[in-house]
C-alpha cells in the first residue's frame, strides 16, 4: 500500500470513528471505566441543593457561613489494545476482512480514551510479539496506532494468546483497561488470562465470520488452514462433517466465554457482518 492509499484510508476510519466515539461512545466508556478515586480539589460556598455531608465546618465557623468540600475524580487511566494479527484474521466472506472490523473496532476505542484525556498503548501478536507501541496520550499517537493497525504485515501466521498476556503482564506494571481483540481461535490461555485478569481490567471482543460458525453445502471443497497453510479436500455435503466443523467451532466459543468469565473479565462477540455500535454501547453501559 503506498503512502496516499494508506492515508486515504486512516483518514476514512478516522472520521466514521471519531464521529462515534466523539457523539455516543466518550461518555459511556467515562462511566464505565472509573478513575483512582476522588481527590480535593477546592473549599467553595454552600450553594442550595449541595449535599451537608460535604459542608466543611472549619471553614464555615470561620466565615460563619456554609462552605463546602469539592471533590474531583482522579481520572488518568491507561488503555492497552492486545489485538491479533495471525493469519485467521485475514479471513472474512462478506463486506470486509476480521482485521478490518478489529482496527474499526480499536480505533473507536482508542479515539473516546483519548476523549478523556487518558492514554492508550498498542500490542500486536501472532505466536510472538510482533509490535508494542507504550501507551500515550493524543490524536497524533492514536493515528499512528491506525497506521499500524491497517499496514501491519506480521512475521508470523500463528495465533499464542498466553505468550501476548504473560508479555503484557511483564511490560504493564500498573493497571490498565485491556481489550483484547481477536478471534480467539486457540486454547490453553486460561491460566494466563486469571493472572492478567486479577491485576487489569479485562474484556475480550471476538470478531468472526458467519461460515466459520456453520460449513455451507458446496460439495467437495479444497481448504487451506490460514495458520499451518496445510490443504485438506472436504465433502461439505457431508453432515457428520458439518456436525464436527460446528462443534468445534462452538466448543472454542464456550472455551472463550468461559475462560474469560472465570478470570472476571467481560466478554463482546460480534460477527463482520453486523454492527458493532449497539453491542459495545451495551457492554458499557451494564458495567455501569
Amino acid at each position: 500500500m503506498d503512502t496516499k492509499e494508506l492515508l486515504k484510508k486512516v483518514r476514512k476510519i478516522e472520521i466514521k470513528t471519531r464521529r462515534l466515539s466523539d457523539h455516543i461512545f466518550s461518555g459511556e466508556y467515562h462511566s464505565s471505566f472509573k478513575g483512582r478515586g476522588m481527590t480535593f480539589s477546592e473549599v467553595r460556598q454552600y450553594q442550595f441543593g449541595d449535599d451537608i455531608r460535604s459542608i466543611d465546618w472549619n471553614v464555615t465557623a470561620r466565615y460563619n457561613e456554609p462552605y463546602i468540600k469539592v471533590f474531583e475524580e482522579e481520572r488518568e487511566l491507561t488503555m492497552m489494545l492486545m489485538v491479533d494479527v495471525s493469519a485467521s484474521e485475514s479471513f472474512g466472506t462478506i463486506q470486509q476482512f476480521k482485521r478490518d472490523l478489529i482496527t474499526e473496532i480499536s480505533a473507536t476505542l482508542a479515539f473516546s480514551a483519548i476523549q478523556n484525556n487518558d492514554k492508550v498503548g498498542l500490542l500486536l501478536f501472532s505466536d510472538e510479539i510482533e509490535l508494542f507501541i507504550p501507551p500515550k496520550k493524543g490524536k497524533t499517537h492514536v493515528l499512528r496506532i491506525i497506521r499500524e493497525l491497517i499496514e501491519f504485515h506480521p512475521k508470523s501466521k500463528k495465533t499464542d494468546i498466553t505468550h501476548a498476556l504473560r508479555y503484557l503482564s511483564n511490560v504493564m506494571k500498573k493497571k490498565v483497561i485491556l481489550f483484547i481483540l481477536s478471534d480467539f481461535m486457540d486454547d490453553d490461555y486460561d491460566n494466563a488470562l486469571k493472572i492478567v485478569g486479577k491485576k487489569h481490567d479485562v474484556t475480550g471482543i471476538r470478531v468472526f465470520d458467519k461460515y466459520e460458525t456453520e460449513l455451507p453445502k458446496l460439495g467437495m471443497v479444497l481448504m487451506q488452514d490460514a495458520e499451518s497453510e496445510k490443504l485438506v479436500c472436504v465433502n461439505t455435503n457431508s453432515k457428520a462433517v458439518r456436525t464436527n466443523y460446528k462443534a468445534n467451532y462452538l466448543k472454542t466459543v464456550d472455551y472463550f466465554e468461559n475462560s474469560f468469565k472465570k478470570s472476571g473479565a467481560g466478554t463482546i462477540s460480534t460477527r463482520i457482518d453486523e454492527g458493532y455500535v449497539k453491542k459495545l454501547l451495551g457492554y458499557f453501559k451494564r458495567r455501569n
